[in-house]
């Protein structure tokens, strides 16, 4: 029953099916363990996972680094069963993420969940990853899959430098640990898919269920593991001091930030209503298009379309496809907005620009604000809608049309 619970993104990408008749056999998978319960950084304000860090979860911000990376064709999130609610507030039409899955009693357990529920789209090789490291790199993922040609178990690690200290009750130090040797793991840890999911099966067969990480099984499975190097920036998040700090760090100013312009126009022909920024307004004429033709929300698609380079509303709505035949302009904006999201992007301002004689678009400046807002999420104070005529010059002076001229802010995770 939980798992009826749980929201099935809406979007359809190289990751799902359109039937089973249809699978897709991906090469690269991704399992992410959000299972835990993150103790040592307190309860307080719910699994460390879901804490707020830069403008979205931690489980979002790490995802996002493999929703972005080309190596990777889908990743699976492993969740608790109790933050169902919590995943899907985290998570929203990220078009790689396959549905979750439950996770278990221990870390091993909840790996093995997610490679039993990616075996029916039988990858190549998997990555498994924290969702407490959220600061993993697109070298590193690549690194990590590159050395996966050659090797059937990757492991990124540091070497230790600290100078190391023997002591068994934890009071007096009975000797120094020759560090020579010692490398520190991270993840993502990768391996050839079927000797680890094996491994793993195995290892529960056997009782064998307290191992730390994947490459402990895959070294009591005797699959050889290969050495690359770790990041320094790829640390977990354990305790309520690395969190606090994470978000002192993602709070830092960030200079990239990117501006993205929109530009649309419809006919207007006869009819009892158009639809401007989201709003129903009564009027002597109607916007002619393949959707309900609202010029402001499709200028501001394309404004933060433009923004992440991310093509214009036509690539990702097709007027030929008959299926956006009348369709409400909320799905465009939503869309766009999504993608910025997954693209590591925060919006902070949206500006429309309504250019027509007619209807008054003062009375319903508001209103339009309002409806902008509810569809992107953005606060209304950080979206404006203004309007000017056209001094009765040309079609627009004529009333024949109208035109929408749109800008979006939007500001990237990470510098230039």
């Amino acid at each position: 029953m939980v798992m009826q619970a749980i929201r099935v993104a809406q979007h359809v990408g190289s990751c799902h099916s359109k039937g089973m008749e249809n699978a897709v056999k991906h090469q690269v998978a991704v399992v992410i363990v959000a299972a835990g319960r993150g103790e040592r950084a307190g309860l307080a304000d719910g699994p460390k996972q879901y804490r707020m860090m830069g403008g979205q979860s931690v489980l979002a911000c790490t995802v996002s680094q493999f929703q972005r990376c080309a190596a990777i064709d889908c990743i699976q999130v492993v969740i608790h069963a109790d933050d169902v609610d919590h995943y899907n507030t985290a998570l929203t039409d990220w078009d790689k993420v396959l549905p979750p899955t439950i996770g278990g009693r221990t870390r091993q357990e909840s790996v093995r969940a997610g490679l039993n529920a990616l075996e029916a789209h039988t990858p190549e090789s998997v990555l498994i990853h924290d969702a407490a490291r959220p600061f993993v790199s697109q070298n590193l993922i690549e690194r990590t899959v590159m050395a996966l040609h050659t090797d059937p178990g990757v492991l990124p690690a540091l070497p230790v430098v600290n100078t190391l200290k023997r002591s068994s009750k934890g009071d007096f130090v009975e000797g120094t640990v020759d560090r020579c040797q010692l490398h520190a793991a991270q993840t993502p840890q990768g391996f050839h898919f079927k000797p680890i999911l094996a491994a793993h099966q195995q290892a529960e067969a056997l009782g064998q269920t307290e191992m730390t990480d994947d490459s402990a099984i895959a070294e009591w499975a005797e699959i050889p593991v290969r050495l690359i190097e770790g990041d320094a920036k790829n640390k977990k998040l354990t305790t309520a001091q690395d969190l606090n700090e994470a978000q002192m760090a993602m709070e830092t100013p960030i200079v990239d930030v990117r501006v993205g312009h929109g530009y649309d126009t419809h006919q207007l022909v006869p009819g009892d209503h158009v639809w401007l920024c989201g709003h129903r307004i009564e009027h002597n004429a109607t916007l002619s298009g393949h959707s309900d033709a609202d010029v402001g929300l499709h200028a501001l698609t394309d404004a933060l379309l433009s923004a992440i380079a991310d093509g214009d509303i036509g690539s990702h709505f097709p007027p030929s496809d008959e299926q956006w035949k009348g369709a409400r302009s909320d799905i465009f904006l939503k869309h766009a907005v999504s993608r910025v999201g997954q693209c590591g992007g925060t919006i902070t301002h949206m500006d429309v620009t309504l250019i027509c004689e007619q209807p008054k678009i003062g009375p319903h400046r508001d209103a339009m604000r309002a409806a902008i807002a509810a569809i992107s999420g953005v606060v209304v104070e950080r979206i404006s809608v203004k309007a000017t005529t056209n001094e009765r010059m040309g079609f627009i002076g004529r009333e024949e049309g109208i035109v929408a001229l749109a800008t979006a802010t939007v500001v990237m995770r990470g510098t230039l």
